[in-house]
């Protein structure tokens, strides 16, 4: 079990540090949890309120057309909202305010800004409203019920061994020249892909076997603020230019699609060898690249699993039992370990994709 000490490091933002990770608690009952979330239970087709981030992926995309259905069929009322493009909270803060006023008896909150949303969730919890994080974990307050997530420092690891995985196939002798990068500042995230997988990384850079060729290995320069994929481009372009005029670029750690094909874009503009790139999410784009052998790996989060869990998660509150939870001791968001539910993150290359996604009607058709 990953200690407290170690997820406190991740949504302090701190990196570089050598974590190591282990499997989380395979008991799925919560009859131990002293969540917050214990309900009397409440009327079948009460509302339910659901606060997700902007429309910057497609699976953001496809939770809130997930929520709206699995909430329909399930019998509630749901009120599903996107905050705005904008990098800021202020959408977010106010759509939760606003599910409070209506009377909403569970808000689920896929968080914009996770250090921001503090007195909103106050309020909910004083309406009485139980508060589960979708995804993103909500930091530094006690009113936060549950947390439902892949286990997000494990992906960061999957990325860290993909890196290397794939500069080792390509390549088989090092040492290796990669650069890093790292999500959003503002999502609680960012730190904790990152630090996953500087625990594979920053050994194999202590003994010399990689070579971090801009020397930027602080999460700090290596975030690209609201995930934006020009950001991504912009900072691959300038390390191109400074770092690699002569030296190889053999890898580099990307956290999500979004901005691995972003770098790509930068690289192939450059006249440079494609190098091994990582990602996440499974977007549609990002698996024909993996087909086509330009971006090296993605993970699979399948949304469709994560959405079915936190509806699972509205319904045993509504019959007045306590969600089914599998992690008590790993997701410390400064204020509070919160319950969670974990689902296991599958890493995706050219080899396994279509046993990776033969249940995907999407994406299936794309590994033929």
């Amino acid at each position: 079990m990953r200690s407290i000490f170690t997820k406190t490091l991740a949504v302090g933002a701190a990196a570089m540090l050598a974590l190591t990770a282990a499997s989380c608690s395979n008991d799925r009952e919560g009859s131990d949890s002293k969540g917050g979330g214990d309900s009397k239970g409440f009327a079948k087709d009460s509302l339910i309120g659901v606060a997700l981030p902007a429309k910057t992926s497609e699976n953001w995309v496809l939770a809130g057309d997930l929520f709206t259905n699995g909430l329909k069929e399930a019998g509630f009322k749901g009120d599903v909202q996107y905050a705005g493009a904008s990098t800021t909270v202020a959408d977010q803060q106010a759509q939760i305010s606003s599910m409070v006023t209506k009377g909403a008896k569970v808000i689920v909150i896929g968080a914009t800004d996770a250090a921001q949303l503090s007195t909103q969730v106050a309020q909910a919890k004083q309406s009485g409203a139980t508060v589960i994080a979708y995804d993103r974990l909500i930091t530094n307050t006690k009113d936060v019920d549950y947390y439902v997530a892949f286990d997000n420092f494990k992906v960061g690891v999957l990325q860290g061994q993909a890196l290397l995985d794939g500069m080792k196939k390509k390549k088989a002798k090092g040492p290796y020249n990669i650069e890093l990068f790292s999500g959003s500042p503002d999502d609680n995230n960012s730190a904790v892909f990152f630090n996953g997988a500087m625990s594979v990384l920053k050994p194999a850079i202590d003994k010399g076997e990689v070579k971090v060729g801009s020397g930027q290995t602080n999460i700090k320069q290596t975030a690209i603020q609201g995930w934006k994929a020009e950001g991504a481009q912009q900072r691959m372009d300038s390390l191109l230019t400074s770092s690699y005029s002569k030296n190889t670029l053999d890898g580099v750690l990307s956290p999500n699609d979004t901005l691995a094909r972003a770098i790509l874009t930068s690289v192939k503009g450059a006249g440079k060898p494609t190098p091994i790139v990582t990602g996440q999410d499974s977007e549609v784009e990002s698996v024909k690249s993996i087909m086509a052998g330009q971006q090296y790996s993605t993970i699979n989060k399948d949304t469709r699993k994560l959405v079915a869990e936190t509806v699972n998660m509205v319904k045993a509150l509504q019959a007045g039992n306590k969600p089914q939870i599998n992690d008590t001791n790993t997701y410390n968001n400064g204020s509070k370990v919160v319950p969670a539910y974990l689902l296991p993150p599958v890493i995706v290359t050219k080899e396994n994709a279509a046993q990776a996604y033969a249940t995907d009607p999407k994406l299936a058709p794309l590994t033929k």
